[in-house]
């Protein structure tokens, strides 16, 4: 017989009430006793799952089974609370959707929680549920995850399945989830990689110069020293610059590709339905209609040349230490051109790991003017282990 639900209230709008999806976990599982919440992306039985946009909820049926990652966590003992809002077809940054409005950031108040993960991040941070499942195709876990002061993984790209959740770029898309402690960040990364997580001591850490330039001045001079400090628990480090022309031409060639994959994955639905969708969405599939051939060549050879150059950056071993966003949270509300702005800015530090497949991780240790700011570490393809367990010896050496 299922177990009774355990009500969540809600008072960050970090759940979709739409839907009443639950799923109790497995008794005895390694992760009784926690509560999750996973993005509306994720497929459960027997709900539609929205993905943000009530049209696209509206021309799809029910699901007939659990996504994999959801399954695996019921399985491992979690219990699944409820579906949480996500930016429109997981096509936004910043958390607010004109269709249901912005989760509550309780740790950056008046400012926005980050997306497209918004309510997974905005619910594990407002201490509603243990931890919660996001996505992160452009930046959609780690962002969240700086702003609200929460660990959060951008996982190896193809390590954790994708069966059963809304695509955006296969290319890019993968799973992560949040936490507000890297112990209980551990226990779950165990249930989903069905590995140990070990004490690690890395060979070497490479703080990246022209990463924490993108920053703004007094996020700089906050995480800096903390780099330096983890740094210094490596057997070696160094400072080198990633981008031999700059991380901004680093972010352009990802924004092609990405939106690219993004309309392919939706076009025929959106032919088929004239949907509606926000100012800012519909410019950014707007913008991969009018792309070209040459643009899409141009963008594929630059991506070679980063996936090469990130090669050699990490032929030494080691992890990567950089700013995870160049500023704290902005304030709810901005205006699109200024939107636009933070979402370049944004995209200059996500597009490394995305570019590349490799795994990054952010810790909550700064704070600037009481706003978090996250610092991550960004390890080679299939570390997800390693940064994990280093973020755990981090916290009890830094934090503790």
């Amino acid at each position: 017989m299922p177990r009774p639900k355990r009500r969540t209230t809600d008072h960050l709008d970090a759940f979709c009430k739409d839907t009443d999806a639950y799923v109790s976990g497995r008794l005895g599982g390694t992760l009784a006793g926690l509560t999750f919440a996973a993005k509306d992306i994720f497929d459960v039985a027997g709900h539609v799952t929205g993905g943000g946009n009530p049209d696209w909820k509206a021309t799809h049926p029910p699901a007939e089974r659990n996504a994999w990652i959801v399954q695996t966590l019921v399985n491992a003992g979690a219990d699944m609370v409820g579906k949480t809002h996500t930016d429109e077809l997981t096509r936004g940054i910043l958390g607010e959707n004109a269709h249901y409005g912005t989760p509550i950031n309780s740790r950056a108040p008046g400012r926005v929680p980050g997306g497209s993960s918004s309510g997974s991040a905005a619910a594990v941070a407002g201490g509603l549920v243990n931890f919660a499942l996001g996505s992160d195709t452009g930046g959609s876990v780690r962002i969240p995850a700086s702003f609200c002061g929460l660990y959060g993984l951008r996982p190896t790209h193809g390590r954790i399945p994708l069966d059963g959740i809304l695509m955006q770029a296969p290319s890019y898309d993968t799973i992560g989830w949040f936490a507000r402690d890297a112990e209980t960040y551990a226990r779950v990364a165990e249930a989903i990689f069905q590995n140990e997580i070990p004490d690690v001591s890395p060979t070497r850490v490479v703080i990246a110069q022209d990463a924490f330039e993108e920053a703004d001045d007094d996020v700089s001079a906050v995480l800096l020293p903390l780099a330096e400090r983890i740094a210094s628990m490596a057997a070696s480090s160094t400072t080198e610059r990633l981008a031999p022309n700059g991380l901004a031409e680093w972010a352009s060639q990802q924004n092609v590709l990405q939106s690219k994959e993004a309309w392919d994955s939706v076009k025929d639905w959106i032919d088929q339905v004239n949907p509606r969708f926000s100012f800012w969405v519909s410019e950014r599939y707007n913008l991969a209609i009018g792309l070209t051939k040459a643009q899409l060549s141009r963008a594929a050879k630059d991506r070679d040349a980063i996936r090469a150059r990130m090669d050699e950056v990490f032929a030494g071993g080691g992890f990567v230490c950089l700013p995870t966003a160049p500023c704290p949270a902005p304030p709810r509300g901005l205006p699109a051109s200024k939107k636009k702005e933070v979402q370049m800015r944004l995209s200059r530090l996500t597009c490394i790991a995305g570019t590349t497949g490799r795994p990054q991780l952010n810790l909550p240790l700064g704070e600037v003017n009481g706003l978090p700011v996250g610092l991550s570490i960004m390890g080679n393809r299939g570390s997800d282990e390693d940064l994990i367990g280093f973020a755990r010896r981090i916290e009890t050496e830094l934090v503790a």
